[in-house]
């Protein structure tokens, strides 16, 4: 890669792009740039400076067009297949991901679990990284002799034109409930910044959208055309009955006029529209139906998305489920499957929409039998002022609050009689806690097993 923005990065021969972040400024790092070896600046403003300097009106927008005219022709080669919505976007993909690796196609994966490729394993800082990191990874993925990638793009990515010069061959929406607000302020500017994806899609792509969710008509009107899946006889995929336990989910769905049944060992009715995306994109792609129903006893879902642990006579599922939709629709699902008490754990993330604070505590404590108010992540928001947002949407009395993530997992986990589910929300795959401006480590699935290895001898 010919370009870097990070003077801790540089090596002998690259052009270092000063960009102004919100809390860095590149141009203060400039020294630094070229004592590592950068043969060339682009800075916004005069510098003093010992290499070649280019003054540019914006740095960021010379890094975006230098990427795509250096580099997009070359990424452009692998198969692109975007996966865009409020929730379900980690699930879909790496759903997707796992069957088109075990359909026998060369497919790496970017989003919120981070970059994998075969034996590849690494952590990115987005959901969809900046578009420096984005082009590096999709170049080794075609140095890696990759075929297909599929890539969670989030509306952040979408407004900041992460994703400039990438050309889609697929493009799936899964749904669009209330988040991010705090950026986009409101929900038809969230909308229309999910639908610039259709902008990358190329005119013979293939559009899949979740057409029971009504925002999946506005894809298709812009791209004039999609595929639809969904509990509707008129769909192009046709879920037909469902039938969900804790362990399972049977699915009979249909296809131009054919029955189809699969059965997967996910669970909640969210993951089976996950699953149908996750098929519909893998046959769009040209693969049989058949073949991908043969695969599907071989996928699991990824970390932190419905992951249950037996744990004190009861279960113990930690789920990523940070927005009210998410939290509402992961309760209800396991309203539907229990056969005891539902108890949740939640926490609002801090410096965040504070919008979706009330709703979150009203959901939890209306939804479930009994909730533990925590902390998520407070980030440089005091933890005890963001639960004063929680409780204001919450009238009811079967609650407490605990603001130590730790000690309320413990909690939770002890309260448990038989067959209770104890649902741990908000963290997922995390496996820290931000307090301030640091990272401590803080992983619900370790806590949960760490209960188990103190207090159940085997």
């Amino acid at each position: 890669m010919l370009y870097e923005v990070d003077s801790r990065k540089v090596k002998d021969g690259q052009i270092f792009v000063a960009l102004k972040g919100h809390t860095v400024d590149g141009h203060d790092y400039i020294e630094d740039a070229i004592k590592n070896g950068a043969s060339k600046i682009i800075a916004e403003r005069e510098v003093k400076c010992s290499i070649p300097l280019e003054i540019v009106s914006s740095t960021e927008e010379y890094l975006k067009h230098a990427l795509k005219e250096d580099y997009a022709d070359k990424v452009n080669k692998l198969k692109i297949i975007g996966i865009t919505g409020t929730n379900g976007k980690t699930t879909t993909a790496y759903l997707t991901y796992q069957l088109l690796n075990l359909l026998g196609e060369q497919c790496g994966y970017i989003g919120t679990l981070g970059f994998k490729y075969k034996d590849i394993a690494d952590e990115t800082d987005n959901t969809t990284p900046n578009i420096l990191v984005l082009y590096s990874l999709l170049l080794k993925l075609v140095t890696e002799g990759c075929q297909t990638v599929v890539m969670e793009i989030s509306s952040h990515a979408l407004a900041f034109e992460r994703i400039y010069g990438l050309h889609f061959d697929v493009v799936a929406f899964t749904n669009l409930t209330e988040d991010h607000l705090d950026y986009h302020k409101t929900m038809e500017n969230y909308l229309n910044a999910k639908l610039k994806i259709i902008d990358y899609l190329v005119p013979d792509g293939k559009l899949i959208v979740n057409a029971d969710d009504e925002a999946g008509q506005k894809f298709i009107d812009k791209f004039n055309k999609g595929i639809r899946l969904g509990f509707n006889p008129n769909y192009d995929y046709y879920i037909k009955s469902t039938n969900i336990t804790p362990a399972k989910t049977n699915i009979e769905f249909v296809y131009n006029n054919n029955d189809y049944q699969v059965t997967t060992n996910l669970t909640s009715k969210f993951n089976v529209y996950n699953y149908i995306t996750a098929l519909a994109i893998v046959h769009s792609l040209g693969y049989n139906i058949d073949d991908i129903i043969k695969e599907t006893n071989k996928l699991h879902a990824p970390k932190g998305r419905c992951e249950t642990h037996k744990v004190n006579g009861g279960y113990a599922v930690i789920d990523y489920a940070h927005t009210p939709d998410a939290v509402e629709k992961v309760v209800e699902a396991y309203n539907e499957l229990k056969t005891n008490r539902v108890i949740t754990i939640v926490g609002c993330g801090g410096d965040r929409d504070p919008i979706k604070r009330p709703i979150m505590g009203r959901i939890a404590t209306e939804l479930s039998d009994y909730a533990i108010l925590t902390s998520d992540n407070p980030r440089t928001e005091d933890p005890a002022k963001i639960m004063d947002n929680i409780l204001k949407g919450v009238s009811t009395d079967n609650y407490e609050v605990e603001l130590d993530r730790r000690t309320a997992i413990k909690k939770g986990i002890e309260m448990l009689k038989p067959e209770d589910i104890l649902l741990i929300l908000g963290k997922g795959h995390e496996d820290y806690q931000i307090i301030g401006h640091t990272k401590i480590h803080l992983d619900d699935a370790e806590e949960v097993e760490n209960w188990k290895k103190e207090h159940e001898k085997n």
